[in-house]
């Protein structure tokens, strides 16, 4: 399964598939078409996909929103999304927001490889996936302040729950740009990397989540994203549930 015509691409080997955004020439600046390919990648993501890489062709991830578009009198544009009655703009809005948050699915592990710019939609994109590999000539930034605008692609809570209130707001805020390192400081990264070893470590990376049992990684995965809505009561028993399907399946009588 690969296609590209609306800007994204994607390719299926065995249980990995990598979403390529392919627009180099602008620094794969993102389209409302590309969030529509990219909710259609989620529904057709064949069953037995465990990782979900997330890439950009060339020398950056994504500079973020495409204002070519947004700042047009189209589909999409600013000005469109502008003259619609609120209820339907929040539909729209939600829309689009589901070209990110399928990456959070309980069945897969979404691995953003990031290289060169990571602007707004371009962040958010990097925010929606589980873990983040950063080449060292990452350059991060949820810029939408500088439009008027705020994070609307479900990033904000992401943010929040990696870096804390008072750094998002600070990041938010202000628009700044902020390298890999710092990124790795605050806890944005999982891992840093040279960027002629962007591929290399997502590819060891990505061995390392396949090396293990399926259910016990979706699991997992599960109690984590959970915690934080937890009280520690709750983890525990979460815990003792999630740990208790696992023994049975491992012994054979799982239902």
């Amino acid at each position: 399964m690969t296609a590209g015509s609306d800007g994204v691409r994607i390719d299926c080997a065995g249980p990995v598939a990598t979403v390529t955004l392919c627009r180099p020439d602008v620094l794969n600046a993102q389209t409302p078409a590309m969030w529509r390919a990219l909710v259609d990648i989620s529904r057709e993501l064949p069953g037995d996909v465990r990782v979900v890489v997330v890439r950009g062709e060339g020398r950056a991830f994504s500079a973020g929103l495409d204002l070519a578009v947004a700042g047009a009198t189209g589909p999409g544009s600013f000005a469109e999304l502008a003259t619609l009655p609120e209820a339907e703009c929040a539909q729209r809005i939600a829309e689009f927001q589901a070209a990110f948050t399928w990456l959070h699915r309980p069945d897969i592990v979404s691995v953003a490889a990031v290289q060169g710019h990571a602007i707004g939609a371009g962040f958010q994109l990097a925010l929606a996936c589980d873990l983040r590999v950063l080449a060292e000539d990452a350059r991060l930034a949820m810029a939408e302040v500088t439009l008027g605008l705020v994070p609307d692609l479900a990033g904000t809570k992401r943010l929040v729950d990696l870096v804390g209130y008072s750094r998002a707001l600070e990041i938010c805020a202000t628009g700044r740009r902020m390298d890999a390192a710092e990124a790795d400081r605050i806890g944005l990264a999982t891992l840093v990397v040279p960027t002629a070893e962007l591929t290399d470590a997502v590819r060891d990376l990505t061995a390392g989540l396949l090396a293990h049992d399926r259910d016990a990684v979706v699991e997992i995965k599960a109690l984590l994203a959970g915690a934080v809505n937890r009280n520690a009561a709750d983890q525990q028993r979460a815990e003792r549930e999630a740990q208790t399907r696992r023994l049975r399946d491992l012994a054979g009588r799982g239902e």
